[in-house]
């Protein structure tokens, strides 16, 4: 992926893991396959594989380098952790931190760690295995949890609930807490002047989504507010793992309305492509123009 600017502000993508997984509807459960048919034509073959009709997916971190910190916008999966219900996710051994140094980032350089939600895929990288404990991979950096997230989450851990997260809340999130490296915030929390976060909730709870803003221009991180661009032209198909699919399919849409008003570039977290592109509105729908 080409190097992104907003402004001065940077932006690059470290893949973890890509390819076709989902067969349509077991992603988006409302799916018309005569949609997918009529979108064809650009969805492959980066967002459909045309062999298996299946959806390409990326799971991703974004760099984002604003002059004073290094910001990792979710952390993918992580290696070694333990996803027994996840096959291809079960103690993998994965080359993220290689792929992070070859964009120029080692883990000390990193300030910030920001998880748009607390999801098994959003969060693997914040701890490594040593020494048979999990540690902060990033050993220098405030880790973002939102505060009605991860209380959303915690409840859960405290009910007596197994696994949280596929287990990923024991062995990526609350390893962080013990280090002290996480900060709970909220829309008010003051990063830098040119971010801002607001709460888009339906996927989870608290999910968060992240703006950058500078000389004019305008980038959001949405996280999971959107698994596939079909979602775009489709805004109330909610996928099966949201939370709340009526609240996901309200903030999906009010999202999309920000995003044309402002020529926003859009910026999830599983796109596959290019991964991100400008919105536009067309009646009471919106389509997508790739970055390239």
């Amino acid at each position: 992926m080409a190097l992104r600017r907003i402004g001065d502000i940077t932006i690059d993508k470290v893949v973890d893991l890509a390819g076709a997984g989902f067969v349509g509807k077991q992603l988006l459960p409302d799916l018309d396959p005569a949609v997918v048919e009529s979108h064809k034509g650009w969805l492959q073959p980066d967002h459909v594989d045309p062999a298996s009709g299946r959806f390409v997916m990326s799971i991703h971190s974004w760099i984002v380098r604003t002059g004073r910190h290094v910001m990792l916008v979710d952390t993918c999966l992580g290696n070694d952790k333990d996803r027994p219900d996840r096959p291809f996710w079960h103690r993998r051994q994965g080359d993220f931190l290689q792929k992070l140094a070859e964009a120029g980032v080692k883990p000390e350089e990193v300030t910030h760690v920001f998880c748009t939600h607390l999801h098994v895929d959003h969060v693997g990288w914040n701890t490594q295995l040593k020494h048979g404990r999990w540690v902060p991979t990033f050993p220098n950096a405030k880790y973002l949890f939102g505060r009605t997230e991860f209380a959303h989450w915690n409840e859960e851990l405290r009910s007596g609930r197994p696994r949280v997260n596929d287990g990923s809340f024991e062995d990526s999130v609350v390893p962080i807490i013990e280090a002290k490296q996480a900060v709970m915030i909220d829309k008010d929390y003051d990063l830098d002047h040119r971010i801002s976060l607001e709460e888009f909730p339906g996927h989870t709870p608290g999910s968060i989504v992240m703006t950058v803003a500078d000389k004019g221009e305008q980038g959001r991180f949405i996280g999971d507010i959107m698994h596939h661009p079909l979602q775009v032209y489709r805004p109330e198909w909610s996928s099966q793992f949201c939370w709340n699919p009526k609240m996901s399919a309200e903030s999906r849409r009010r999202l999309l309305e920000l995003c044309a008003e402002r020529n926003d570039l859009l910026l999830p977290a599983h796109f596959g492509g290019s991964g991100c592109g400008h919105i536009h509105a067309e009646g009471d729908s919106f389509r997508i123009d790739w970055a390239k």
